[in-house]
């Protein structure tokens, strides 16, 4: 215990009131401290990495939310657009069989009354025919009755000849409604084949600037995505360079405050020290003068007795 005491006297008197241990105490925090800064400058980076893949991740989302909003939108408007073609082609191919059954409908109508005047002039001249020949028969088998042989004659050779001229009419009618048929056939088609040319010619009309519309669009879109990437690039490249410089100033700054703080505690340990040290010394010297004036005085009061 004693041994213990007097040490930690020389211990004071020898390095004043900042002991060893609480230097390596202070030392080990200092380090503590220093090592707590790197890790947390360290994490610090480490979190800024985290959020710039969130962010990349964010804007990666937002721009295919985007990219297939843009899409649905434009396969809703192809399919409108579809749909509205498909009922214009639906009421042009009605209108033209509306218009083809009309056309059929008045030449039937037409056919009709024509047949209907055929027959009856075909009659009328029938009975006209029949009236002169039985008048001509009667006034001939009233003057003539010895010429029976050759009234039956005539009357075959006329019965024979009318034939043949209303077989010429029938054959002259068939072969005009032939070409009549023949002629509506053929405009028909012609009609047809018309309205499918200028059907085509619009179709591949629509085709074209349909191509010509998505390869701009096309051209558009890959314009804006790289401007905007080269934008938001630049953006958080600047940011990043401001933050790293804010981050390497603010370590220049610590460590330059640490190593001041560390200046400061050393000149004051070594004041201190100092200090202790000519403190030591002067103890030492009223000691070594109190010793003397107390040799003075027991020299003297000895010199005083012997004289007594």
């Amino acid at each position: 215990y004693l041994a213990r005491k007097f040490f930690y006297l020389w211990a004071k008197l020898t390095f004043g009131q900042l002991l060893p241990s609480k230097a390596r105490c202070f030392y080990d925090q200092k380090i503590l401290q220093k090592s707590f800064g790197e890790w947390k400058e360290q994490w610090r980076v480490c979190r800024e990495k985290k959020l710039s893949l969130r962010a990349d991740n964010h804007y990666r989302h937002l721009l295919l939310n985007l990219i297939f909003k843009a899409w649905r939108a434009y396969v809703c408007q192809q399919q409108g657009k579809r749909n509205k073609y498909y009922v214009a082609e639906s009421h042009a191919k009605k209108q033209t069989k509306l218009r083809t059954w009309q056309q059929w409908l008045v030449y039937v109508d037409v056919q009709r009354t024509k047949h209907g005047m055929q027959s009856v002039a075909l009659a009328f001249r029938e009975r006209s025919c029949l009236r002169i020949s039985w008048a001509v028969w009667r006034r001939q088998r009233y003057q003539k009755c010895s010429g029976h042989t050759m009234n039956n004659l005539a009357l075959q050779h006329w019965a024979q000849s009318l034939q043949f001229r209303a077989w010429l009419q029938w054959r002259e009618l068939y072969l005009y409604t032939q070409n009549e048929k023949q002629k509506d056939t053929r405009a028909v088609t012609h009609y047809q084949h018309w309205e499918l040319r200028r059907c085509m010619g619009a179709w591949l009309g629509y085709l074209n600037l349909h191509r010509v519309k998505k390869c701009q669009n096309e051209l558009a879109q890959a314009f804006h995505r790289s401007r905007m990437l080269r934008r938001c690039f630049s953006d958080w490249q600047l940011s990043w360079e401001c933050r790293r410089r804010v981050h390497t100033h603010q370590r220049d700054l610590e460590k330059q405050a640490a190593r001041i703080a560390l200046r400061r505690a050393f000149a004051h340990w070594k004041h201190y020290v100092v200090l202790c040290v000519e403190e030591a010394q002067q103890c030492e010297l009223a000691e070594k003068h109190y010793k003397c004036h107390l040799l003075v005085r027991a020299l003297l009061c000895g010199r005083w007795e012997g004289l007594w």
